[in-house]
């Protein structure tokens, strides 16, 4: 099986013909067992004052984010903060005049999320670091003492699906434990230890149990950042000369 960041990621292993065609609609809600969200991770005390998306473009604020270009967390980091604004001013100019200050205000851009975790909590650099929630709250825990996790007022639904890779279950003859593993992710068992571990269950009442880690935020979906989800999004923003080509060569 697989839980890739994004549905674009999952459709690209489906085009090569490792999954069948309709994979999303084998599970319940479009194969989403659970999901997750960017938040902020500030230094302890919050110094900088970073409450809300606006305030990562105060003066002096640097931005640790990864590259969108090879990142699924940096792809989603931009799509939240253009969303952000977007949802703000309702005007697209906006937008992109204010992931192009973010980004003239990151210092470094690691390659993937990994790095950029490294970057930020164990090199010291920067005054706030762009994540997913379950990466914030791993990173506050081991440096619990350095560092806070701020929710800003809203934020993107990150949409880690599952799929069965077909190709793969049919060859090695394990269709059916993988096809139960995946059935088990939605058992109330399951969403317990998903929740455990950060991620958002999609069962509410399990939800709602865990909302001191996991507190209610304002979500929205990459389809008000883009008509056209994911895969427009990936052409869109992050394929060559896109919107992030052409903003970031002006920084």
């Amino acid at each position: 099986m697989v839980s890739l960041g994004l549905w674009s990621d999952t459709s690209a292993v489906a085009r090569r013909g490792l999954i069948d065609a309709g994979w999303d609609a084998r599970l319940p809600y479009r194969a989403l067992p659970y999901y997750s969200t960017i938040v902020f991770v500030v230094r302890k005390g919050n110094p900088k004052g970073v409450h809300d998306w606006p305030d990562l473009l105060k003066p002096g604020v640097e931005v640790i984010t990864p590259n969108p270009k090879t990142s699924g967390n940096g792809k989603l980091s931009f799509l939240a903060a253009w969303g952000a604004e977007l949802r703000r001013t309702g005007s697209e100019d906006r937008a992109r005049a204010f992931v192009t200050q973010m980004y003239r205000q990151c210092p470094v851009l690691d390659s993937g999320a990994r790095g950029a975790t490294v970057t930020f909590a164990r090199r010291m650099i920067g005054d706030v670091h762009l994540t997913w929630e379950n990466e914030a709250r791993l990173e506050t825990e081991e440096l619990r003492d350095e560092l806070d996790i701020i929710y800003p007022s809203c934020s993107i639904k990150a949409e880690p699906h599952v799929a069965l890779v077909d190709g793969n279950v049919d060859r090695k003859g394990t269709r059916k434990v993988a096809e139960a593993y995946l059935k088990f992710l939605y058992t109330p068992a399951a969403q317990e230890v998903i929740a455990k571990h950060h991620y958002r269950p999609i069962n509410k009442e399990i939800l709602a149990r865990h909302s001191k880690t996991l507190p209610e935020i304002k979500l929205f979906s990459i389809t008000e950042v883009t008509k056209g989800g994911c895969g427009e999004a990936k052409e869109r923003f992050f394929g060559q000369n896109g919107v992030f080509d052409r903003i970031y060569e002006k920084k």
